[in-house]
């Protein structure tokens, strides 16, 4: 394609430059892989955007989609409702944990951020709390684009062309020392977690709202919680009346080996964000699930039956073709037992993964379910350079792997075979090599 053809889209996260030199055009997907302009299969190691594990272009997926455009294709969500949302949340109710049992929908991990940060400070207003504002993430968190996501975010990429934005503070990352190269979750530094009291105690808890927190850190390499971490802030959230908000728009719904880390952690926040693999990646939707305690503030303080409890929502909240598009992929997931799939083929992935150490530049590798970091040496005042060079070579042979920052990520499909994991790992040993 003519360079000059390209100039229109202003392409997110990408160097577009650099792209625009040497477009990498995708024109087709099938299972897991894509397929490219100039005619080659490339396995997706990344399962999209972390969006596609039970594989591209599923027919089933398809199909509802094309049969909800036939029937409604859009429906307002202000004052109005389809059935199929309905459907949905109890749906999504059912499988969370505990008293997780009430969905906002959203279309993105950002309108989530947004949303749940939103309904955090909301609920100390109506139960009397309204000084309690303050908003906590971590350093190396990613909570989306949006001005949230980027405030409670701790990715300083993200961050420094924007200027000041939501009034937050941020708990120190989990990478410690000495916890390089351990294989699922590190057995020291859930001390880690007092940090959250120290800030609480910083602020004054009369002036916290909430904690967001990945239970694993997806986009700034796979930062896997040290054993026992995830239970010591809901400890510490639960003494000073701070409510824990856990995004898993990248663990729920299977790529773990559970249905949401919460549950696999056997740590319930008070809200929950999921999105991305939802939909399989077919249709925008992201969902905020809220506990009991939360939803029924809203109802119990809303005044007048008419009123309003929650003003907040966009257009497409609950999207018919989106919930058809979940319904869809839900039924796929519990149909081909890919969450199981999952959760029996990790070791065998976190063995291959693992078989990395020692190769030239690797300076450590992270890894839980079917996921995994792998952190390069930087070259001198170039920290992104190497992960970009290694993955743009690894396109070369056939394989995307994801590059950010300093490190390359593999979100692998569960559908992946055995003989598929080694290829990517025998490929990134090569070009590691070379």
């Amino acid at each position: 394609m003519d360079k000059s053809r390209l100039e229109a889209f202003w392409m997110p996260y990408t160097a577009n430059r650099q792209f625009k030199a040497k477009p990498r055009m995708i024109v087709g997907a099938e299972g897991a892989y894509y397929l490219t302009k100039d005619g080659r299969k490339v396995f997706d190691s990344l399962s999209g955007l972390w969006t596609t594990g039970a594989g591209h272009c599923r027919v089933e997926i398809r199909d509802a989609v094309a049969g909800q455009l036939d029937t409604l294709d859009y429906s307002p969500a202000f004052q109005f409702g389809h059935p199929l949302a309905f459907s949905l949340a109890e749906r999504l109710a059912d499988i969370a944990p505990d008293a997780l049992n009430h969905v906002f929908f959203t279309n993105s991990g950002s309108e989530c951020t947004d949303t749940a940060t939103k309904i955090a400070r909301a609920y100390w207003r109506q139960v009397g709390c309204p000084s309690k504002t303050k908003i906590i993430g971590r350093v190396k968190g990613y909570h989306g684009a949006s001005w949230g996501g980027i405030s409670f975010g701790g990715i300083p990429a993200n961050k420094k062309l924007w200027g000041q934005g939501v009034d937050s503070d941020h708990l120190n990352h989990t990478m410690l020392p000495g916890n390089e190269f351990t294989r699922g979750l590190p057995q020291s530094g859930a001390e880690l977690a007092n940090e959250l009291e120290d800030l609480i105690m910083l602020h004054d808890a009369t002036n916290v709202a909430a904690v967001i927190v990945e239970p694993i850190a997806g986009s700034a390499g796979v930062i896997v919680p040290p054993s026992g971490y995830l239970s010591r802030l809901r400890q510490i959230c639960d003494k000073h009346n701070v409510l824990l908000i856990f995004d898993e728009v990248i663990t729920a719904f299977g790529r773990i080996g559970d249905w949401f880390a919460a549950s696999a952690f056997g740590v319930v926040p008070d809200i929950l964000n999921v999105a991305k693999q939802i939909t399989n990646g077919a249709f925008p939707l992201g969902a905020v699930i809220v506990t009991d305690a939360i939803y029924d503030a809203f109802m119990e303080t809303g005044g007048a039956e008419y009123n309003i409890e929650l003003p907040h929502g966009y257009t497409y909240s609950s999207h018919p073709v989106a919930c058809a598009a979940a319904m869809a992929s839900l039924d796929i997931l519990e149909r081909e037992g890919l969450i199981d799939r999952v959760r029996n083929l990790s070791p065998i992935f976190e063995t291959k993964v693992h078989q990395l150490k020692g190769m030239p530049y690797v300076n450590d590798i992270r890894n839980y379910g079917f996921a995994a970091g792998i952190t390069l040496d930087p070259y001198a005042g170039e920290p992104t350079r190497r992960p970009m060079e290694v993955a743009l070579a690894c396109w070369d042979k056939g394989f995307y792997v994801r590059y950010s920052g300093d490190t390359l990520q593999l979100g692998i499909p569960f559908i992946a075979t055995e003989a598929e994991i080694d290829l990517v790992i025998n490929v990134l040993g090569d070009v590691l090599s070379t």
